[in-house]
């Protein structure tokens, strides 16, 4: 089938994805990359920017020399170098440790500046103590249980208790793994990645509502019926909202990896990529949880309600009984007017099947001379064996 076969007909929900048949799949899947993340977050933790766990920040002109020689000329002024970045084109930003002593923080300014020859006013200094990154940390966490807390309040009172518990799942999922990349890859975490946290949080439960609001159509007074279950009727819905769920994660990551590899990368704007960098790991995290995760999550737990499970009884039942009628019915082959069945394969005909019919254009005749059907005596002299 041709990728725009395919295309359309997921647009219009007819791909036919088994997407909650296979949850085990996606299960074990998650399961998997949640130990991983795990394991990662408890084994090398995060590298947390200074405004977590304390630090200084020296403002360096880029004229001076390239990042590289701006980090040594810190290392060789006693000082150990977290981070350094270039910001638009003007300055460099280095993080150090922090310094406790202001005698300290002066000497590494002016030792660096005395080695690039620069006034020592051309370099600012700041300092953030681990307290103020404690109350950061404190403020996020308890913006997460709020924003937790009303999401599953909003989501039982516009579907159920499942269907929230599903979300909370998803969202839960969201925040596990991509704060295992982060850990993996140990990007630094500064108060812009909590801020995009709690952004993609807002994302991933846009995209489940909408998957919900239409699994909810979808098996509204689905007992009344025996022609498919709860299972299959949520896996519709999400193959019906599989093409804007990827169109909508796909519009969303554009403008986040314009921000990222555009304005971070190429501009050098160092400070888009705190922020940018969680919206679009975090981004595509969502994308693939509200589509293998969230429902075939939900349908798992409605498979436990005793009413749908005798309700799937009764639709494998009706489907057995009806596969073993249609079983036990004489097979019939439509034939066309000569015969042959149609749509079936080319058989050979026989020469009598053939009798009478028309030969084709320059095809021999199928007797020879003086065989066949003998002819009727006339009567005539020398006509045959007429009646003497």
């Amino acid at each position: 089938m041709s990728a725009g076969g395919i295309a359309a007909r997921l647009y219009r929900g007819e791909a036919g994805v088994d997407i909650v048949g296979r949850r085990k799949v996606w299960f074990t899947v998650a399961g998997i990359a949640i130990v991983i993340a795990i394991a990662s977050m408890l084994v090398r933790g995060f590298t947390l920017g200074i405004e977590f766990e304390g630090g200084n920040q020296y403002n360096v002109p880029v004229k001076v020399g390239t990042l590289d020689q701006v980090e040594q000329a810190f290392t060789n002024a006693g000082v150990s170098v977290k981070t350094g970045q270039t910001v638009g084109d003007s300055q460099y930003v280095i993080k150090t440790e922090l310094i406790t002593d202001p005698k300290k923080q002066d000497d590494v300014k002016n030792a660096v500046a005395q080695h690039f020859n620069i006034d020592a006013n051309q370099i600012s200094d700041s300092s953030v103590s681990t307290s103020w990154g404690g109350q950061v940390t404190d403020k996020a966490a308890l913006s997460l249980a709020i924003f937790l807390a009303a999401v599953l309040v909003y989501l039982i009172a516009r579907f159920e208790w499942r269907m929230a518990a599903a979300a909370i799942a998803s969202l839960l999922l969201d925040l596990v793994l991509t704060g295992g990349v982060y850990s993996l890859v140990g990007f630094e975490v500064t108060p812009s990645t909590v801020i995009g946290f709690l952004t993609i949080l807002g994302f991933a439960l846009y995209d489940v509502v909408v998957v919900f609001d239409k699994v909810q159509e979808n098996t509204r007074g689905i007992t009344g019926s025996s022609t498919s279950t709860y299972s299959e009727a949520a896996n519709l819905a999400v193959n019906q909202t599989l093409m804007r769920s990827i169109n909508t994660g796909l519009v969303a990551l554009l403008p986040v990896g314009g921000l990222l590899f555009i304005g971070a990368g190429l501009l050098g704007a160092g400070t888009l990529k705190d922020l940018g960098l969680v919206l679009f790991i975090g981004m595509g995290v969502a994308v693939y949880s509200s589509i293998f995760f969230a429902t075939p999550v939900l349908a798992e737990l409605k498979s436990r309600e005793p009413r749908l499970q005798a309700h799937a009884n009764r639709v494998m039942a009706k489907r057995n009984a009806q596969a073993k009628e249609a079983a036990s019915k004489p097979q019939t082959v439509a034939r066309d007017s000569d015969g042959v069945p149609i749509g079936g394969p080319a058989k050979s005909v026989e020469r009598s099947e053939l009798a009478g019919a028309a030969p084709r254009p320059g095809a021999r005749p199928s007797a020879r001379p003086g065989q066949g059907k003998r002819p009727r005596a006339s009567g005539r002299p020398g006509g045959g064996s007429g009646r003497r």
